[in-house]
């Protein structure tokens, strides 16, 4: 949980300073190349050679996760205005536990009823009026969320079935390879060489979000994935919202409707202290749905270990 929190706390600034200093000046492919290219230089020392079933699958989590999910995010704001797309993108959580359920073979009523007011919440906070009918603008935002959360469920699952002595920040590399690979061919490809940045605030923001914000923030972010059940991951996916408002409120002075902000953050905190009181506590997965028999006591104390390195 000290991992997911201190990442809502660094990515709380992020989106103001795409805001205010990137969007509409810098072109987004390139920013999300460059994003990720630094990152990708922050593990890339760190590379261990490991198995290729494995590194494959760090890849392709890191092509999902970070790669295709822009595809869908950047291609959504040319379908539907920017109140629309915040709208939409409140249902990560919701993927995030359905999608864990799926790879486990059960089903947890009590996960699905807190990640619903997680949504609840941070619809409060972000709601504002449709102005057009999109409904393929809707599909397309429900893709980057599904990226988004395939990736983060699909990497602390896949940690916990692959038990290795390699602490995880030897491993993180292959996760930005995969999407150093699908980010540098949508830059090809869409890009717009005419709209480089142009300042040294703009470069400086860029080296910023690259190997701060997406380099140790993905890692960390993904590696608090692996410390947490499914419920408390999905909360969290959407405490990014009020946090955000705040560092925006208070450093660039932008309009917030406080009542709101209060409301819909309260609801976000009641769906997390609702998981940990009572639905942690509530029982076993539904028995339709469990998974077959667990592995030995001896590979769950690896698995746990491995999770704790960093």
């Amino acid at each position: 949980m000290v991992y997911l929190v201190g990442m809502t706390l660094l990515w709380a600034f992020s989106f103001s300073l795409i805001g205010v200093y990137l969007a509409g000046q810098v072109d987004s492919y390139f920013s999300v190349f460059m994003r990720v290219a630094l990152a990708a230089l922050v593990f890339l020392p760190l590379l261990r050679p490991i198995p290729l079933k494995l590194a494959g699958r760090l890849m392709a989590l890191g092509a999902i996760q970070l790669g295709l999910m822009y595809v869908f995010y950047f291609h959504s704001f040319t379908l539907l205005s920017v109140p629309e797309v915040l709208i939409f993108t409140i249902l990560t959580p919701i993927y995030v536990t359905l999608i864990h359920d799926l790879i486990q073979r059960r089903f947890r009523p009590g996960y699905l009823l807190t990640a619903a007011l997680a949504v609840i919440g941070a619809g409060i906070i972000r709601y504002s009026p449709l102005e057009s009918q999109a409904f393929f603008g809707f599909l397309v935002v429900q893709g980057a969320n599904v990226c988004f959360a395939l990736g983060q469920v699909g990497y602390k699952v896949l940690l916990e079935r692959t038990p290795t002595a390699i602490p995880q920040r030897y491993l993180f590399g292959y996760f930005y390879l995969g999407a150093l690979a699908v980010t540098l061919m949508l830059w090809l490809a869409f890009g717009d060489m005419g709209r480089l940045p142009t300042t040294g605030l703009q470069w400086g923001i860029l080296v910023y979000l690259g190997l701060i914000a997406s380099g140790l923030g993905y890692f960390l972010w993904n590696k608090g994935a692996t410390l947490v059940d499914a419920g408390t991951l999905a909360i969290m996916n959407n405490a990014l919202i009020p946090a955000g408002l705040i560092v925006n409120l208070l450093i660039w002075n932008r309009d917030a409707d406080l009542v709101r902000l209060s409301i819909g953050g309260g609801v976000l905190l009641l769906s997390l202290l609702v998981h940990e009181l009572w639905v942690k506590k509530s029982g076993p997965p539904h028995p339709a749905f469990l998974p077959p028999s667990p592995p030995g006591e001896g590979h769950r104390r690896k698995v746990s270990a491995n999770q704790k390195k960093l």
